[in-house]
């Protein structure tokens, strides 16, 4: 699960989208992945289904660990399936169960919530994960615009009210960024700013 805890934290994806990413959604070789489902609980039952909003259907871009992360976890399944001979279950989808069986997105909430338990850490729940990703994102400078896209928010003020309140420092690096480029065009001006 190592692969679905990683791409929750760095690239936002939510439960729904881990447990509906298909192979067929993910290509390696331009380093990206496209949110074309989930899979949610319905009258009792999971059924795979369009993401939450049209915004959620989205391309997310991957770094190259991700891409390692993911060729790794691709290793580990093709073993389990070698393992399981006629028992595997060619679903397709990237987070299976041993036997190839698509994941339950309760399982994937279940399986968290029982490792941050293990790991005597701060409680923290699932979706924090995702909340996480787009701090990080937002701590290395990337653009806003940029965040929403990966999270795949349909307007960028949620995105906005959401999350630029949650690192300060990003603020206070905007603010000395800005005086900085305006210190910088006076002095290249050869006019010092005066008091």
């Amino acid at each position: 699960m190592y692969a679905a805890w990683w791409l929750a934290a760095l690239r936002g994806l939510r439960r729904g989208e881990l447990a509906g990413l298909r192979w067929t959604d993910v290509d390696l070789q331009a380093a990206e992945l496209t949110v074309t489902q989930q899979r949610v609980h319905a009258d009792g039952q999971v059924v795979a289904g369009p993401p939450k909003s049209f915004a959620s259907c989205r391309v997310v871009a991957l770094d190259e660990e991700t891409v390692r992360v993911l060729i790794r976890h691709r290793e580990r399944q093709e073993g389990l399936s070698a393992a399981a001979g006629s028992c595997w279950q060619n679903s397709g989808y990237v987070f299976t169960t041993a036997e190839g069986a698509p994941l339950r997105p309760d399982y994937l909430t279940g399986r968290f919530r029982w490792l941050v338990a293990a790991s005597g850490l701060p409680p923290i729940r699932l979706h924090d994960l995702r909340h996480g990703a787009a701090t990080l994102a937002l701590a290395a400078h990337t653009d806003l615009k940029v965040v929403q896209a990966m999270l795949g928010h349909a307007s960028i003020v949620l995105t906005a009210d959401t999350y630029v309140s949650v690192l300060p420092e990003v603020a206070h690096e905007a603010a000395r960024e800005t005086a900085r480029l305006v210190l910088s065009a006076a002095s290249a001006l050869g006019r010092g700013l005066s008091f």
